[in-house]
């Protein structure tokens, strides 16, 4: 095998071989970390969706892991040893710039990190690169004023989505062995469908969330992985209560690497939530990974569940009220320097009211009144995650209409059917590979658990993965 091949081999090695190579000493942390320090050097310029590759200190930090894995077998390893990892630039990683995507912080250091990135780091993961994120991470797609637009692996003329779009190409793409996301409205799950990656959106509570979004049910940190197993991995290190989150459960879930089949189990599926037009590619693939459940032995029925348009409305009122809260004291002074976009954000969460804002729990409640019956049923309910397979790099958010097989719905968020799995917050949601549209784009499978059910949504992922492989699908670039 060629050199190059070699080491593209290691840039798509998955957390669990690289550790356990690491153990056999047959491969060194350093000779990861130089592999995908290249790749990402290679690569950045054309894909965009890093804003700093810390050579230095990531190269330093992987030489101290060599000399841990060099110690007598039996020393002390951390869980996450010498494993490279991207963190999103929206993410506070203490003394380090985290720009949030937008020209009022360019030079912003945090005096703390978020908890879960301080544990990802404290477990052994070496910080190898900042990922892009559209402004403020408040968009599907990642573009942004500071960083320009962010591309996708698969072909670069497509968005490779959002916020976390920068994490789900660098891992797709394999300038990083593992990398971790932020989800509002689906911004772990988004990215992980259009890239053709794993995505996990943990329950409200699982994983602590950093202080700058205190008792914010929308917003989840979690894994953007290869494999299901990694994703496992990292949950591990990432969950558990911690004192900067009053709302971080005092419950320690901590998942198998390995689980059983799902033969005997019974999986709910619904094509549409009720109310999204959903593309005839993403149809057909939707199908396709309904019928290999049920070739693994689950019986999967459709369901109704029943929901429309008032949850975008509901939805939408929080995230605007939420942003508007954050970060509406920014326009007086850069509203000119900002995403038209993210300006019409903040000035519509602005003008909402409380008791708006407050409709919005209400029409949560509704929205369980219809899927609580459903999981209480069915262990998992199985959907599409976007709608589309995939959208221009450059897409508008502002533009009046997205037509979908010649059907309009609205511009943003219209076509990403996440957005409600955070109004339904309590609940476990993957996003896992299902295939490829026409136009050679992935597509993606969300699984929903019963609420903190965290195990059972990877029971169903990691059989799926066993029965349809993924990884052995790599963009061509």
């Amino acid at each position: 095998m060629a050199k190059s091949d070699a080491d593209l081999e290691l840039c798509y090695l998955s957390a669990t071989e690289a550790l356990a190579k690491f153990q056999s000493r047959e491969l060194s942390p350093v000779e990861l970390t130089r592999a995908l320090i290249a790749r990402s050097e290679a690569l950045n310029p054309r894909l965009n969706v890093l804003t700093e590759l810390k050579r230095d200190s990531a190269l330093s930090a992987a030489r101290a892991a060599e000399a841990r894995y060099a110690k007598p077998r039996g020393a002390r390893l951390r869980p996450l040893e010498g494993v490279p990892v991207a963190i999103k630039d929206f993410h506070p990683v203490k003394g380090e710039i985290t720009t949030f995507g937008s020209h009022a912080f360019r030079d912003f250091r945090p005096a703390h990190s978020a908890p879960t990135v301080e544990r990802l780091l404290k477990a052994g993961a070496i910080l190898l690169s900042r990922t892009t994120t559209p402004e403020l991470a408040h968009g599907g797609i990642t573009k942004s004023p500071l960083w320009g637009v962010s591309r996708n692996p698969w072909n670069p003329q497509y968005t490779c989505g959002g916020s976390s779009g920068g994490s789900g190409a660098a891992v797709a793409a394999g300038m990083t062995t593992i990398a971790d996301g932020t989800d509002g409205g689906g911004s772990i799950r988004i990215p992980a469908a259009i890239n053709g990656i794993f995505g996990y959106k943990p329950p409200f509570g699982r994983n602590p969330l950093d202080a700058e979004h205190p008792l914010e049910t929308l917003l989840h940190y979690g894994p953007m992985t290869r494999s299901v197993a990694d994703a496992a991995l990292m949950q591990n290190v990432m969950s558990g209560q911690h004192v900067a989150d009053i709302c971080s459960l005092r419950e320690k879930v901590d998942l198998p690497l390995e689980y059983p089949g799902i033969k005997g189990m019974k999986i709910a599926f619904s094509m549409d939530l009720g109310y999204f037009e959903v593309a005839e590619d993403v149809r057909k693939n939707t199908l396709e990974a309904v019928r290999a459940l049920k070739r693994l032995g689950a019986t999967v029925e459709e369901v109704d569940i029943g929901w429309d348009y008032t949850v975008l409305d509901a939805w939408q009122t929080w995230w605007e009220g939420l942003f508007a809260a954050l970060c509406g004291d920014l326009l007086p002074r850069w509203r000119h320097q900002m995403t038209p976009h993210v300006v019409q954000l903040l000035e519509a969460g602005l003008s909402h009211s409380a008791a708006r804002l407050y409709r919005s729990n209400v029409v949560r409640g509704g929205m369980w009144q219809k899927l609580g019956p459903v999981l209480e049923k069915y262990d998992a309910l199985v959907c599409p995650t976007c709608a589309v397979s995939c959208l221009d790099a450059e897409y508008d958010d502002m533009a009046r209409e997205l037509l979908i097989d010649g059907k309009p719905v609205p511009a943003y968020v219209g076509w990403a059917m996440t957005y409600p799995f955070n109004m339904m917050s309590w609940c476990p949601v993957a996003s896992v590979p299902s295939g490829f549209g026409t136009t050679g784009m992935p597509t993606g499978l969300q699984i929903v658990g019963r609420t903190f059910d965290d195990p059972t949504v990877f029971r169903v992922a990691s059989a799926f993965e066993k029965a349809r492989p993924w990884r052995g699908a790599r963009p061509a670039i």
